[in-house]
């Protein structure tokens, strides 16, 4: 088997989700369906949108009811984990070495706290829409899947 099969083959057994609170609008939804199509020939990826419920607890109880079973959940944070790309990658290739579904969550315009979290991670210490958070997390997916397959990235 060629490596490129066997990286294929490893990707199938986990998929990644990420679950946001709030609904994609323009322009976003162009840049999210891109990187979702990009993602395809690296991972299984489930997007899963939860209307905002502007409640103080950022709807944790529905975002818990939709995590997959056993998966790694990673909730995006202001004081989170901050990795750059290659350690992203790094994350990424560990948590699928392991064989356990990772599910990002991205909160709404009032946070969120999610028990479930067993990671947190910040895409930076600036607070950003969830909307373009979502669109900077698909891209370092995207990143992330291309340096685990040894192709070239733009740095």
């Amino acid at each position: 088997m060629a490596a490129g099969e066997l990286i294929e083959a490893s990707i199938a057994a986990v998929q990644v989700v990420v679950i946001s609170v709030g609904r994609l609008r323009a322009p976003y939804i162009d840049d999210v369906e891109h990187y979702a199509k990009l993602l395809g020939r690296y991972t299984r990826l489930t997007q899963i949108e939860l209307r905002d419920p502007g409640a103080r607890d950022g709807g944790a109880e529905r975002i818990a009811a939709r995590l997959p079973r056993g998966a790694l959940v990673s909730l995006l944070a202001a004081d989170g984990e901050q990795l750059d790309s290659v350690a992203f990658a790094r994350f990424i290739e560990a948590r699928r070495d392991s064989g356990r579904d990772l599910v990002f969550v991205i909160g709404g315009a009032h946070g969120l706290d999610l028990a479930a979290a067993e990671h947190r991670l910040s895409l930076g210490p600036m607070t950003l829409p969830h909307q373009l958070a979502r669109v900077v997390l698909l891209e370092a997916l995207f990143r992330a899947h291309r340096i685990i397959a040894g192709e070239p990235y733009h740095h």
